[in-house]
C-alpha cells in the first residue's frame, strides 16, 4: 500500500547551494520534499549548469519572493574566450572558433567598458515568454524571435583571474541581467568571441553564499535539524522600516482593514507587527498616519 505524504504548513526561507545539473524547479522540488512542505517557491533562476545561491519560500514566505526576484545579485563567472556557443554556456553547440590575442589589459579596458547602465538584449535560451511560451522553446525548434534590448545595471566588475584564454570575474548587477550575454558581449568587442564556461551565485538583495545549505547536507539531516535552518518570513523584507501595532489595531489590521499610527514619516511599504513583535505582513504608509493592508500573513 502506498501512503500519501502529509503536507505541513510551514513558513520561512532556506538559503540553497543550488548544485550543478539542477534546474532551479528541480532543486525546489527536492527540498519541497525534504520539508514535505505543502507551498514552496524559488526567487529567481539558476541555469542548470550554475551554482550557488537559491533562497526557497515555503508556505507564506511566497507571497514576498518577488522582494527578492527585483534584488541586486553578485556572481563570480569564468569566461572561455576564443569559443562562441549557441546558448552563451557549456550547454549549447559550439558555433565559432577564433585565434586570441588579448592581453590582461585589452580584457580589463573591455570589461569596464560595461559598468554602469547598459542595454541587453535578452538570450533566445531563456525563460522569457512569448505568446505564452517561453523563449527557449523557440529556440529548440529552431525558431529565432525577435527581442528588443532592456536597460540593466552593472553595478560592479572586477577581474580576478586572466590566463590569456580564460578570465575569472565578479559581477555585482541588477534585476534582469543575464550573465552570459555579458560574456557574450565582452567577446565580440574583443573580436574573438566568448561563453561561460562556470557560473556560481554568491548574493541576492542581502543574503549571502556563505550561510547556505546544500541539498546532501539537508538529506542526511532529521526534519528538527533542517527546520532550524530555516530564516523567518519577514527576512524577506527586513530592508524596509518597520511598525508595531497595538492589540486593537493587529485585529482590524488582519480584516484587512486601514489602521492609524502616529509619528511614522516615511511614506511607502513597511513591515508591520502586532505586539510581541509577531509578523503581519506588509502594509503601505499614505503619509497621513494610515496603514493600508497590502500583503498579509495568514497566522
Amino acid at each position: 500500500m502506498q501512503f500519501k505524504r502529509i503536507k505541513r504548513p510551514i513558513n520561512g526561507v532556506l538559503l540553497l547551494d543550488k548544485p550543478v545539473g539542477y534546474s532551479s524547479n528541480q532543486a525546489l522540488q527536492v527540498v519541497k520534499r525534504l520539508f514535505t512542505a505543502a507551498k514552496a517557491g524559488h526567487t529567481g533562476n539558476l541555469d542548470p549548469f550554475a551554482t550557488g545561491l537559491l533562497p526557497i519560500c515555503l508556505g507564506e514566505a511566497t507571497k514576498f519572493s518577488h522582494q527578492l526576484l527585483d534584488a541586486d545579485k553578485s556572481y563570480i563567472a569564468t569566461l572561455q574566450l576564443g569559443v562562441t556557443t549557441t546558448t552563451g554556456d557549456t550547454e549549447g553547440d559550439v558555433t565559432s572558433r577564433s585565434s586570441i590575442n588579448v592581453l590582461r589589459a585589452d580584457f580589463e579596458r573591455v570589461m569596464h567598458s560595461f559598468l554602469g547602465d547598459i542595454q541587453q538584449t535578452p538570450p533566445m535560451h531563456s525563460a522569457l515568454k512569448h505568446q505564452g511560451k517561453p523563449l527557449y522553446e523557440y529556440a529548440r525548434a529552431g525558431v529565432e524571435i525577435e527581442r528588443k534590448s532592456r536597460p540593466v545595471t552593472i553595478h560592479n566588475i572586477a577581474l580576478q583571474t586572466f590566463n590569456g584564454d580564460q578570465a575569472e570575474i565578479i559581477v555585482t548587477c541588477s534585476k534582469g541581467t543575464y550573465i552570459r550575454v555579458l560574456a557574450e558581449d565582452i567577446g565580440k568587442e574583443l573580436g574573438c568571441g566568448a561563453h561561460l564556461i562556470a557560473l556560481r551565485r554568491t548574493t541576492t538583495g542581502g543574503f549571502m553564499l556563505k550561510d547556505a545549505l546544500t541539498l546532501e547536507a539537508l538529506e542526511n539531516q532529521s526534519a528538527t535539524q533542517r527546520d532550524a535552518h530555516l530564516l523567518p518570513v519577514d527576512a524577506l523584507v527586513s530592508e524596509l522600516p518597520e511598525i508595531e501595532l497595538d492589540a486593537d489595531s493587529t485585529h482590524y489590521f488582519r480584516q484587512g482593514q486601514a489602521v492609524w499610527k502616529t509619528g511614522m514619516s516615511k511614506l511607502g511599504m513597511t513591515r508591520v507587527y502586532a505586539p510581541e513583535h509577531i509578523f503581519l505582513g506588509l502594509g503601505e504608509n499614505m503619509g497621513d498616519g494610515q496603514i493600508n493592508p497590502r500583503r498579509l500573513l495568514v497566522l
